[in-house]
């Protein structure tokens, strides 16, 4: 596998071995090509990561071996990356790596790290959200440049109501946008938030936009996954590599080339040129933070006024106050006829 090699970053040495293991069999990339590329945009994906606690998707033999989420900081991790005490919603408990430091992305690459999983929240306050994150998940029958039209609905969805989002491809067929948000809220009342959110683009845009949990019930239309706002469930980072073919990335985009740029126009060869070229571009997200209070309240007229409470959560999770049945509907007990 060739001998062990260093890479600096930022000040700091990181020792890679077999570093010309495969990844990528279909292109070739190594472990040493995924490092360089996280080498060439560390900047970007620690503004991404930064004091995050991190769940870590592991390829320790490429992506057509075995691979599995790491939640509990790794064995031997150095000192100088801390971490943050999170519980799940099962109440048990984990210590997660915070990157703080470019270098420790590409500490993470050396045990198999392609897709970095952080938290909505920072580990000054693990409970409180600092990122209102919504998914479109196009659903069988639609692709991309659906999921980018409703990404443009979302934006003005957002805007109405006095939020602004930062646009990324998933690095597969969908769009995330983030929300800088005041660390003021719960999980459950961002993910009150979000369903507010995914309510008011399926009322705009009924044919193309779905908030229904079951899949039986989507149809062929972009899926807003409100449930990825809720406790431990998370989104890959901009920047992250994805375990597909070609090394696609989660690639930050600005609102004009949405739906301009594809997510095939972004892997771990293309993606340092740009970064080089242009910088990270929500490099400004950070010095934003929105108030949910407007989608809050678009809630709470949903309720009130057309009877719209809670959707399901995860079937992993534990029963929430004024969550409905978990039961899917054409599995649903249908009520006894009444005698005549």
């Amino acid at each position: 596998m060739g001998d062990a090699v260093e890479l600096e970053v930022a000040g700091r040495t990181v020792r890679l071995s077999s570093p010309d293991k495969v990844f990528f069999p279909e292109r070739g990339y190594t472990k040493l090509d995924v490092a360089r590329y996280y080498q060439a945009v560390a900047p970007g994906i620690l503004r991404a990561l930064r004091d995050r606690p991190t769940t870590l998707q592991r390829y320790p033999d490429g992506i057509e071996g075995e691979w599995f989420y790491q939640k509990r900081a790794p064995k031997g991790m150095p000192d100088w990356i801390p971490t943050a005490h999170i519980t799940f919603p099962s109440g048990r408990s984990a210590d997660e790596m915070c990157p703080t430091e470019e270098a420790a992305v590409v500490w993470a690459a050396q045990y198999g790290t392609l897709v970095f999983h952080p938290w909505p929240v920072r580990r000054t306050d693990v409970d409180h959200p600092d990122e209102l994150r919504i998914d479109l998940d196009p659903q069988p029958g639609t692709d991309y440049d659906d999921a980018a039209r409703a990404a443009h609905e979302l934006r003005a969805v957002l805007d109405e109501y006095g939020l602004r989002g930062w646009p990324k491809t998933s690095g597969g067929r969908g769009l995330h946008v983030f929300v800088p948000i005041e660390p003021r809220w719960t999980f459950t009342q961002v993910r009150r938030a979000a369903i507010a959110v995914g309510r008011e683009m399926e009322r705009r845009m009924p044919e193309k936009v779905t908030i229904k949990w079951w899949k039986e019930e989507r149809g062929e239309r972009i899926f807003v996954d409100y449930n990825q706002t809720a406790r431990d469930r998370t989104i890959a980072s901009a920047y992250s590599v994805r375990p597909s073919a070609h090394a696609p990335v989660s690639a930050p985009l600005r609102w004009d080339g949405v739906g301009v740029a594809h997510p095939e126009d972004f892997d771990i060869t293309t993606m340092p040129a740009r970064f080089a070229e242009l910088g990270d571009v929500h490099a400004d997200m950070d010095d934003h933070a929105f108030s949910l209070e407007s989608l809050l309240e678009l809630a709470r007229r949903d309720e009130h006024d057309h009877g719209l409470g809670d959707l399901p959560y995860p079937p992993e999770y534990p029963k929430m106050p004024g969550e409905p049945s978990r039961v899917q509907p054409s599995r649903a007990r249908k009520p006894k006829p009444t005698a005549s």
